[in-house]
């Protein structure tokens, strides 16, 4: 067994069934945040070009990226399905957000977006390591199939 296999197996085995609940809320809540930033791409294409030196079809891909990533990120999270790569998809964006966005003059403000960013940073960076867990859709055969072989 190597090392990623190992690391697989753990997460499998040290994860509660209440973390599962969690999952889904984050996944939810990814998808939110993608239509949600769908509905006011202009915005995100705007912030985008403050705070990059990039082009213009850039900043729209990068855009488009994060809407895409969001919507798709958070359907799979919510179900279960290749969760690991949503988290993945889903880490680059709240890396970017954390640093390009949060940290402007306005991260001490009442009501800022710093604290909800890192906290799901941190939920992303878990459900990277321990996987899916029980509740989720699994596209696997059961036990009982793969084991039989026919003569």
């Amino acid at each position: 067994m190597n090392y990623l296999q190992s690391f697989e197996h753990w997460g499998d085995t040290h994860h509660p069934k209440w973390v599962d609940i969690v999952r889904i809320g984050l996944g939810a809540f990814l998808c939110y945040k993608g239509i949600d930033f769908l509905r006011n791409m202009g915005v995100i294409n705007g912030l985008l070009a403050n705070h990059l030196s990039f082009g213009s079809f850039t900043i729209v891909m990068l855009g488009h990226y994060i809407v895409f990533a969001h919507i798709l990120g958070g359907i799979f999270l919510a179900m279960g399905v290749l969760t690991r790569f949503a988290c993945i998809i889903q880490i680059p964006i709240l890396l970017g957000a954390l640093i390009m966005v949060n940290w402007s003059q306005d991260m001490l403000r009442p009501y800022s977006q710093l604290l909800i960013t890192i906290v799901v940073l941190l939920l992303l960076i878990y459900f990277l390591i321990a996987g899916n867990g029980k509740l989720a859709v699994s596209f696997d055969e059961p036990e009982e199939k793969a084991n039989k072989h026919v003569v």
